[in-house]
């Protein structure tokens, strides 16, 4: 997994040349805690993440965990909550 910020998110995300999965997520929020070690395993098979709240903004990020999947630019999927691998897993092989 990589931390991005909004310095650099354009460069990491926006005009990545394969799919990334962002988690807009919280230090004080629990489902967030109880969803990374799961993402730490998805992390094996796709990267990216990200913690900026400006970009939760501009995304519309209104409940955390939310996972984004971003292909060329553009958001083509979201999860909203706790989810299990194998969901996590669909969204980002997708």
């Amino acid at each position: 997994m990589k931390a991005v910020n909004s310095d650099n998110f354009a460069e990491v995300v926006l005009n990545s040349d394969k799919p990334v999965l962002v988690d807009f997520w919280a230090e004080w929020c629990g489902p967030c805690k109880a969803l990374g070690p799961i993402l730490e395993e998805v992390s094996q098979e796709v990267a990216g993440k990200v913690e900026a709240r400006d970009l939760a903004t501009k995304y519309g990020i209104r409940g955390i965990p939310t996972m984004m999947m971003f292909k060329n630019g553009e958001v083509s999927s979201t999860l909203v909550g706790n989810q299990p691998k194998a969901e996590i897993l669909k969204l980002a092989l997708s």
